[in-house]
């Protein structure tokens, strides 16, 4: 199965355009969706989950239309939204066991093996008799990921996942992403943290005020950098200049000054030396020479 996305557009009452004619298919395995925010992430995100109606275009999930077989697509879908809540009173072990009954897991022996299992996997056994609204950031987050699992869904969104995760955690829910994804399931990955997707997806896709700019593997965005990131040793003074007139990727003391990443053709007047480029420093010089925006104007 794939997911055909043609000539998808949003407009919000208010008049702000959100999507822009999107073209875009999606196929088995993990698909990272990159942009800053406001790029239109979330809102595709909700339109593929059916939570939002577009403007215009169309989406099937097969051989089934967004606008026609709602309620068939729900049934194959696992959502984890940015902002994700439980109910109030209820148990970590009472809301997963609720999220599997709406997920279909109508069997309750078939259901209390599943959720022990999903709780197992994300880490939250030991909180299962815990209130989850009293969990913490980290632990809501894990499991608003078991909620989206649970059913076995043969497609998977997950909308910003990694907020509010220490690094093991966002370790282990990679891990987990390229577990599932030798399923044959799609799963739709949306954030704009680029370790997420560097970390995870063999294809990626990029939004920036809502056009679709950039639709290949992390692999081709990292080979448009190559020759273009530097490594500068700066003292004190210098700090401050080069940030005047060069994107800066990473800042780093070092015994005599700083250790500087830069996104640049070229570097007049410092030295520097030339390094292999990451999905981080591709992200900024895409922005910087392709899209001709700031870095610094796109920070979250």
């Amino acid at each position: 199965m794939k997911i055909s996305i043609n000539g998808l557009s949003k407009q919000y009452s208010h008049g702000i355009q959100a999507l822009k004619g999107i073209d875009l298919e999606i196929e088995s395995g993990v698909f990272g969706l990159l942009g800053p925010n406001g790029a239109g992430k979330t809102t595709l995100m909700r339109i593929l989950a059916t939570l939002l109606e577009p403007s215009q275009g169309s989406v099937k999930f097969g051989d089934l239309d967004l606008r026609k077989d709602r309620a068939a697509i729900r049934a194959m879908l696992g959502y984890l939204p940015q902002n994700f809540s439980t109910f109030s009173r209820l148990t970590t072990w009472e809301f997963l066991d609720y999220s599997a009954h709406l997920a279909g897991i109508r069997q309750s022996r078939a259901r209390k093996k599943a959720v022990e299992q999903m709780l197992e996997t994300v880490g939250l056994y030991e909180a299962r008799d815990r209130e989850a609204n009293k969990l913490s950031g980290g632990m809501k987050r894990r499991l608003g990921i078991a909620q989206a699992l649970i059913g076995n869904p043969r497609v998977l969104i997950v909308d910003e996942p990694t907020v509010g995760l220490d690094p093991e955690e966002r370790l282990r829910f990679r891990n987990l992403l390229a577990e599932m994804a030798h399923n044959e399931i799609i799963i739709i990955l949306s954030t704009h943290i680029v370790g997420d997707i560097s970390g995870s997806c063999s294809r990626m896709a990029m939004l920036h005020r809502g056009e679709l700019v950039y639709d290949d593997s992390p692999e081709k965005l990292i080979d448009q950098a190559r020759g273009h990131i530097w490594r500068i040793q700066a003292r004190d003074f210098e700090l401050d200049l080069i940030k005047q007139h060069y994107p800066v990727v990473s800042t780093v003391p070092s015994e005599n000054g700083w250790e500087l990443q830069v996104v640049a053709d070229k570097l007049d007047g410092f030295k520097a030396e030339p390094m292999e480029p990451n999905l981080e420093h591709a992200y900024v010089y895409f922005l910087e020479n392709v899209l001709g925006e700031s870095w610094n104007e796109t920070l979250p």
